[in-house]
């Protein structure tokens, strides 16, 4: 069986590329504002210049992380299980994140969340078996902004089994959300041995690293905790104008990352992750539906699979779109990033539920977009060819003018073979359709969002657990002066 598989760029191309991105560390280098990261630099024998904060790297100093650091991990549920693959061209997909606002249904203004929104996300996203995993994609308005990072993954803790995406805003909030971690895990080393998160860290384009990001990479290094990769040049504005101009500065601005982090700790698991964009300049928006930021995601996986061999992990800003309701666009372009992803075997995807340029969340789109999923990795399995002969024994067991419904071979292959959607997705004829109300789309999401959320049942979190997570929620909301955590619904 051949699996389908898209590249953009040529063994040749992708080695151009590589030499292109390794220059770029020794000139003009990367700026880093993090005085341990130059530290560490400087010690593996990087020129750093004090006063500008820049580090020449030389390229044998980037292979040898490139080296050490992993091929592949998994990332685990709750239960311990490992259940999202990092790696080679396995395809996983999570919600997109970090939402600031929230699109509710039917409406055409968005509104800040609260924390019953984040609620009935993770609830929903739990439900949805199209996605692997679950990410902190509400910010919630309804508490103090220097805490809204670990707050996100508080509730997750709370509410989840799958594994998680997340990420700070703060170089004191991992220390905290390693913390809220930990309690679940039971100790650093079961999290370390057995990783729940993973932690998105984002470079400042054109190649510059800030003290949060630099902080973050190295603290998950030490922690054993898997980092992501978020570099995000925007095509003619913070990167070069053509997609492989901005890769080559995508794979320069990972590589210096990989470096400093594989310094902190070799071995630790990093993911050549990112969020790139097309930039518009009728607007001067960034659009994550555009084909040319599909392009480019597809593009800067290949040679993050290609590196070295093996390859890294990969991990992209797809299925989204920058529609402001759920509509036509919304699936145009969210299934077209869905598609492409798959095809290029980027390993996480991250953006189902999300629209408006990466800024607002809608619950009838998660649920539209978890069928497009369900597509999605259908494609990538493939032709199956293994069962022989094709067909011609149950050609010859039906005969002439017969049917194959009361087929044993139908029976046994349907249910595979094509990908069998909810009643999201409308297959029905159209009187049977207006017989069941005429919905459109949206509205038939709308009434599966609600289905899915009364359905849910809370975890079962021992409830030493559950004490313990608040113990902590509680201490560190004190400290951003919140004397009382908003209400939950579940707990």
């Amino acid at each position: 069986m051949i699996r389908p598989k898209l590249e953009f760029l040529s063994r040749e191309t992708v080695d151009r590329a590589i030499d292109e991105a390794y220059d770029l560390l020794q000139d003009p280098g990367v700026r880093v504002h993090y005085d341990e990261a130059l530290e560490l630099l400087a010690g593996a024998g990087a020129k750093v210049d004090k006063e500008s904060r820049v580090a020449k790297i030389r390229r044998s100093l980037a292979e040898k992380a490139v080296k050490t650091a992993p091929s592949s991990f998994y990332l685990y549920d709750l239960d311990g299980q490992p259940v999202v693959h990092y790696g080679g061209d396995d395809v996983h997909f999570n919600p997109g994140s970090a939402a600031i606002e929230i699109a509710d249904h039917g409406a055409k203004e968005s509104r800040v969340p609260v924390t019953a929104d984040c609620e009935n996300f993770v609830r929903l996203a739990e439900m949805l078996p199209q996605m692997d995993a679950v990410a902190t994609s509400i910010v919630c308005g309804d508490v103090p902004e220097v805490m809204q990072d670990w707050y996100r993954l508080y509730l997750l803790l709370l509410y989840a089994r799958k594994p998680i995406d997340t990420g700070t805003f703060a170089i004191e909030s991992f220390a905290i959300m390693h913390e809220l971690l930990v309690a679940v895990a039971g100790s650093a080393e079961a999290l370390a041995k057995k990783p729940r998160a993973v932690f998105d860290v984002c470079p400042s384009p054109p190649l510059l690293w800030s003290d949060i990001t630099c902080a973050n990479l190295i603290d998950a290094a030490r922690a054993g905790v898997p980092a992501e990769l978020v570099s995000m040049p925007l095509m003619g504005a913070t990167g070069p104008a053509t997609i492989i101009g901005s890769a080559v500065q995508h794979a320069a601005e990972s590589l210096s990352g990989i470096t400093i982090h594989q310094l902190a700790k070799p071995g630790s698991p990093i993911v050549w992750g990112g969020s790139p964009a097309s930039f518009d300049m009728r607007t001067g928006a960034t659009p994550m539906g555009a084909i040319a930021t599909m392009m480019l995601d597809c593009t800067y996986s290949q040679i993050g699979k290609m590196i070295k061999p093996g390859g890294l992990p990969t991990h992209a800003y797809l299925g989204m779109s920058d529609a402001k309701i759920v509509d036509a666009q919304t699936g145009l372009e969210s299934a077209s990033g869905a598609i492409l992803g798959a095809l290029a075997g980027i390993n996480m995807m991250a953006g189902p539920g999300m629209m408006d340029f990466e800024s607002c969340f809608s619950l009838e789109k998660l649920v539209i977009d978890a069928e497009i999923v369900g597509m999605a990795k259908r494609l990538v399995r493939g032709v199956d060819d293994i069962e022989t002969p094709f067909a011609l024994e149950v050609m010859r067991e039906v005969g002439h003018a017969d049917s194959f419904m009361k087929s044993k071979h139908t029976r046994r292959h349907f249910r595979e073979e094509d990908y069998i959607p909810t009643e999201v997705i409308d297959r029905d004829y159209r009187q049977t359709w207006f017989d069941k109300g005429a919905l459109d789309v949206n509205a038939r999401a709308h009434r599966r969002v609600e289905e899915l959320i009364e359905a849910y049942e809370p975890l079962p979190l021992a409830e030493d657990v559950v004490r313990d997570l608040q113990a902590i929620a509680t201490g560190h909301a004190k400290a951003a002066g919140l004397n009382q955590l908003p209400k939950l619904s579940g707990r």
